[in-house]
C-alpha cells in the first residue's frame, strides 16, 4: 500500500525538466581525462617510437686477421722444437724439425704471426696433416685487438652497422672494472661450421664450443680505443682494469639489435 501511494504521488508531481542532468561526477571526468591522455600518448609512441633489444652471444678477443692451424706436411718423429709458445715469427720461420723416412724436414710458418699454441713435443710421432701449432696472424705488437662474436644465425639479420656492443671479458672482474665497449664493424652473413671457426681461431675446441647450439654467424667488433686507460680501450668505468688485454681471451657479448617499431608487435 505504501509503495502504491508513492507511485501515485510521483505521477502527480510536475516533471523537473528545468533541472540540469548530471552525466558524471567530477571524479569520473578526471579519470576519463587521464585515460584519454594515456591512450593518446600510447598511440603516438606506437607510431613514432621504437623499442631497443639486444642479443647475447659468445665472443673471443682476437686480431683482425684471426689465426691459422699449422699442419705438418710430412710424417715422422719430432727431433727438435725450434719455436716457443708466445714467439712472434716472420713467414717461413722454422717451428719443428722432423725426421722422416727420407731424411730431415723442417716445418715452417705459413704467414707471419704469434705462436699461441704449440702442440708437438720432442720424440712425438706425427702424421701428414697433424695440427702442430696455432699461429695468430699479427705483424706488429701494436696491432689493435678486435672481438669476434658468434651470434645465432637467426639474429644476424637484425644487427645494424656500427651497432654498440658491450663485452664482459672473462679475465676482467666486471663488477670492479665494468664492461668493454665496442661497435660492429662487419657481419659475415655465412653461417660458420665448427671447422671454419677452428680454422679462423686456430683452436678446434673453440670451434666445437661456439657451434654447440647450431651454426652461428661471425660478427667482427671494433673495440673503442682510449688513451686514458691502461688497456688502451674504453670501458664502462673510467679507468678499466690496470693491465693490458691478451688475444684469445674469451668474453660474452651483448649486441644491440636494430630498433623495432612498437606497432609491429602491439598489433597482430
Amino acid at each position: 500500500m505504501q509503495f502504491r501511494q508513492q507511485a501515485l504521488a510521483r505521477l502527480q508531481s510536475p516533471e523537473e525538466l528545468d533541472l540540469p542532468v548530471r552525466l558524471a561526477r567530477p571524479q569520473g571526468r578526471l579519470a576519463l581525462g587521464v585515460t584519454v591522455a594515456v591512450m593518446a600518448a600510447a598511440s603516438v609512441w606506437a607510431v613514432t617510437g621504437s623499442v631497443s633489444s639486444t642479443v647475447s652471444a659468445q665472443a673471443v678477443l682476437t686480431h683482425g686477421q684471426g689465426s691459422y692451424l699449422l699442419q705438418s706436411p710430412v710424417s715422422g718423429q719430432v727431433t727438435a722444437v725450434l719455436a716457443r709458445q708466445g714467439d712472434r715469427l716472420p713467414a717461413n720461420a722454422p717451428v719443428l724439425q722432423v725426421r722422416t723416412a727420407d731424411g730431415t724436414s723442417v716445418i715452417r710458418t705459413v704467414a707471419a704471426g704469434r705462436v699461441t699454441t704449440l702442440a708437438a713435443t720432442i720424440g712425438q710421432i706425427i702424421r701428414t696433416g697433424t695440427d702442430v701449432a696455432a699461429v695468430e696472424k699479427i705483424a706488429h705488437a701494436s696491432d689493435p685487438l678486435y672481438a669476434t662474436v658468434y651470434v645465432p644465425a637467426g639474429s644476424a639479420a637484425a644487427i645494424p652497422a656500427h651497432a654498440s656492443v658491450d663485452l664482459t671479458v672473462s679475465s676482467v672482474p666486471s663488477r670492479q672494472y665494468g664492461v668493454l665497449r665496442g661497435r660492429v664493424r662487419s657481419v659475415d652473413r655465412t653461417a660458420q661450421s665448427a671447422q671454419s671457426v677452428a680454422a679462423f681461431l686456430g683452436d678446434g675446441q673453440l670451434g666445437e664450443q661456439f657451434t654447440r647450439e647450431g651454426r652461428p654467424v661471425a660478427v667482427l667488433v671494433e673495440l673503442d680505443r682510449s688513451a686514458d686507460t691502461r688497456s688502451g680501450y674504453r670501458w664502462s668505468t673510467a679507468e678499466g682494469p690496470p693491465y693490458r688485454l691478451d688475444s684469445m681471451t674469451l668474453a660474452s657479448a651483448s649486441v644491440e639489435l636494430a630498433d623495432q617499431r612498437p606497432v609491429d608487435w602491439l598489433l597482430p
